[in-house]
């Protein structure tokens, strides 16, 4: 027999009509305050001196966009520029598009990070989900909660998935759920990524990716790189996550 918070997300699904293409809009928030402050191998006064810059100021947003269809998705920054809250200051984006395919299970993701672009090509490795008796709105969709773990940084994830929407695509490199994520949050809070906008389109071309020079790599040496610069840098006391994405 059906738990009743999941017969109640069931029923409303069939309220609205399925819709399995198009794109969805993120506000990306990261707090550094409380990433450098839960980060044990920092010295206080580091910490201390976080805190004093921030203070309650420390909240860094950015969109990010989502296409997707029922065969596959991109995810990357809504915009190439970047631009500073009063709009005298802009720069480039680092290069960040992760693509996957649902109907050939493959990836392709090209990440600049350490200083290189790098090419992550692979079969894709579903994220191992525990859905759970939680639901809750996101941007108007009823949504139910899952969690996960990210081995390789030591995070708690949990995504807030549609069902209305049903496609296992998501932002960052999280998906394989039964409905689209409108919400995910690294951390307990650390990042959130929350859906802001949604568009029901054709997507057609704007699934594929840019053509880009990078070193060509497997997703275990990619994570390998990840935990060798992580590991260096809480032997020497630095925030790794200045070099890589959190």
């Amino acid at each position: 027999m059906l738990k009743p918070i999941l017969l109640l997300l069931l029923t409303t699904s069939l309220g609205f009509a399925q819709k399995t293409e198009g794109v969805v809009t993120y506000e990306r928030k990261s707090h550094w305050t409380k990433i450098i402050a839960r980060l044990p191998f920092l010295s206080r006064e580091e910490k201390d001196r976080a805190a004093m810059t921030w203070k309650n100021d420390d909240e860094d947003k950015v969109k990010m966009k989502l296409v997707f269809n029922e065969k596959a998705s991109l995810f990357t920054y809504e915009s190439e520029q970047a631009q500073s809250d009063d709009g005298r200051w802009s720069w480039r984006q680092d290069d960040y598009f992760i693509s996957r395919n649902f109907e050939k299970e493959t990836m392709t993701d090209i990440i600049e990070t350490l200083g290189k672009t790098y090419i992550i090509e692979d079969s894709l490795r579903t994220p191992v989900w525990k859905v759970m008796n939680q639901i809750k709105d996101v941007n108007g969709y009823v949504c139910m909660k899952a969690e996960t773990t990210d081995p390789i940084r030591g995070q708690k994830i949990a995504a807030w998935f549609s069902q209305d929407i049903p496609v296992p695509a998501g932002p960052e490199r999280y998906f394989g759920l039964p409905g689209l994520i409108m919400e995910l949050d690294i951390n307990e809070g650390d990042v959130i990524l929350e859906a802001v906008k949604v568009e029901f389109k054709p997507v057609g071309k704007e699934l594929a990716l840019p053509k880009a020079k990078g070193k060509k790599i497997k997703e275990t040496e990619y994570e390998s790189l990840l935990t060798k610069h992580i590991n260096d840098s809480i032997k020497a006391n630095r925030n790794p996550y200045w070099a890589i994405r959190y």
